[in-house]
């Protein structure tokens, strides 16, 4: 068996047979999911929480595309490529607009209930940040993840799938010839198995979501620790644009200190007509772009930030005062409740906001069928970089790529002959070396190293600072490794993901997007308008990393990806 490097972890105590194994149960993992099972394709998902609690129920302003009269897929596209500063993939945009009505609609004779126009009966649109045209598909007001979230796991149970919840996923299981073959598992005290076990499936399909918990205030929930990205890269996969962490603009700011998951304010605020202001009530988006507060996240995110050290504060205001009760209760429950239960009330107060860790562009490399560097393994959704986002997600195009890219991923598996089950056992994970394991009390330290050094706001002092801080952090191979567990394995990932990032971030000597260099502010198209692929190799003394670039914004030909 073949699988380079691997965590420290006790030998599997029981295994499942599929033919494929979805790890995730956000909107792209449930999709893949259901159209692998479609397919005839015996599938199991192993979700870290339960089947419900993905990434996609936190999602509050909606799906993005190109449903509404006058708008085309050619428009959605031009706002895409605006809002990715450059770096987009042409053709893997073209491919998600165009797609992506069809897979919305789609998505609704699954069962998912958009808002609709009490006028027209039509599903209700709004607009968001980058966008020129009202695209935004939402559901329940501000609940647009969660309904999504409630029918596809609906269909799930409605299809039988085999489900293992409350499993964190530890390593990819490799064959003889590096094809995957499936993925190892511990149970975390729930669910039909206990302990470590493992998934045998030669079709993997990665729907991790995000690795927000890197930063120490995010609106990622408390189980985004970036297990996809690291296994991945354990594996001997390819991931890209690590380096573009979009930062939501308008996060609830709750005091300085705040650490840990924070209650996210829909951009969707600002679409219905919400301003940006300073304490002394002045707004300040407007001249700064054409859009003011509806400029694209990146540039709202920097124009916060600026008046804040201008003025010396730590947050600004979003009022929207205007709306009145009725329109808060009705388009934006689960916000106004969220601001009330923190002493807030939007109805007659300014909300306190500060850009917060949000979304990763950036993930594993993969090809426009989801197909990653490593035969058999895929990925979609948060976890995977298919070139959409470029260096900056425009607005609610993340739940249309989880959508787009899993129905492409299940097509693949679909047409692809049943691979033959590993002639052994591939839990054995022979041939592979162990990465030994921080201490669980790492996380806080990566975090608070991230932030300082790795934030909105980046400089060569302050990420080299970062890197110094993560090497020190890394547990030493000669001294005495902390005891596999849930928390030594997420702190193992975590500190996988930061280094990545953080090794992107110095080489990108340019301002792009959303990664904000201030010793290096403006653009550089002639030097950098391409991609930084990084991989992680074994060496003789442990691993390294392995930084190149691209010749272009379009990505290289996934070679070996798929499952031949």
């Amino acid at each position: 068996m073949t699988a380079g490097l691997r965590l420290d972890a006790p030998r599997s105590g029981w295994a499942i047979a599929a033919d494929v194994v979805v790890v995730g149960s956000g909107v792209a993992g449930l999709t893949a999911a259901l159209r692998c099972a479609a397919s005839g394709r015996k599938t199991v998902i192993v979700t870290k929480a339960r089947l419900d609690a993905g990434s996609t129920r936190w999602a509050q302003g909606g799906i993005a595309a190109a449903l509404g009269e006058g708008d085309t897929p050619g428009q959605h596209l031009d706002d895409t490529l605006v809002a990715g500063a450059g770096l987009c993939d042409e053709e893997a945009v073209r491919t998600l607009v165009t797609e992506g009505p069809d897979a919305v609609r789609r998505l609704i004779a699954a069962g998912a209930r958009f808002d609709t126009s009490a006028e027209t009966g039509r599903i209700a649109l709004t607009r968001e940040g980058g966008h020129h045209r009202r695209r935004i598909a939402h559901a329940g007001g501000d609940a647009t993840g969660a309904e999504i979230s409630r029918a596809l796991v609906a269909a799930v149970r409605d299809a039988g799938i085999e489900t293992v919840e409350n499993a964190l996923v530890l390593d990819l299981l490799k064959d003889a010839d590096g094809h995957a073959a499936g993925v190892s598992l511990h149970v975390m005290g729930e669910g039909r198995h206990d302990g470590v076990g493992a998934v045998h499936a030669p079709a993997v399909v990665l729907a991790t979501g995000g690795m927000g918990q890197v930063f120490s205030a995010t609106t990622n929930p408390s189980v985004s620790t970036g297990d996809g990205v690291a296994l991945a890269l354990r594996a001997g996969a390819e991931v890209s644009d690590l380096e573009f962490v979009q930062f939501h603009p308008t996060v609830l700011y709750l005091g300085p200190g705040s650490e840990g998951q924070q209650p996210l304010v829909s951009e969707a605020v600002r679409g219905e007509g919400a301003h940006l202001v300073d304490a002394d009530g002045e707004r300040f988006m407007a001249g700064q772009h054409e859009l003011a507060e509806l400029a694209p996240r990146d540039i709202v995110a920097k124009g916060i930030m600026r008046r804040m050290r201008e003025r010396g504060a730590d947050c600004m205001y979003l009022d929207a005062r205007h709306f009145g009760a009725r329109m808060w209760q009705e388009r934006f429950p689960t916000i106004l409740a969220a601001c009330r239960a923190h002493g807030i009330d939007p109805v007659t107060e300014p909300v306190p906001v500060a850009p917060a860790a949000h979304y990763a562009s950036g993930g594993v490399r993969t090809d426009l069928a989801g197909r990653t560097t490593v035969p058999g393994l895929y990925a979609c959704g948060e976890v995977a970089c298919t070139g959409v986002h470029g260096a900056n997600r425009l607005a609610s195009n993340s739940l249309l790529e989880g959508l787009v890219f899993a129905e492409r991923i299940a097509a693949d598996i679909a047409r692809t002959p049943v691979r033959a089950p590993a002639p052994e056992d591939p839990g054995d994970l022979a041939g592979t070396r162990t990465v030994p394991l921080p201490p669980a009390e790492a996380r806080y330290a990566i975090q608070r190293t991230m932030t300082a050094g790795a934030g909105v706001l980046r400089s060569a002092e302050s990420l080299a600072r970062a890197a110094e801080e993560l090497a020190a952090l890394a547990p030493d191979e000669a001294g005495k490794p902390a005891e596999p567990g849930v928390e030594t394995w997420e702190a193992a990932n975590l500190h996988l993901v930061a280094g990545v990032l953080v090794a992107a971030a110095l080489r990108r000597t340019e301002t792009r997007g959303c990664h904000w260099r201030e010793d290096h502010p403006e653009r550089d198209d002639e030097s950098w308008r391409r991609h930084l692929v990084v991989a992680l190799r074994p060496t003789a003394g442990g691993s390294e990393l392995a930084v190149g670039t691209t010749d272009s914004t379009a990505f290289p030909p996934v070679t070996g990806g798929g499952t031949p």
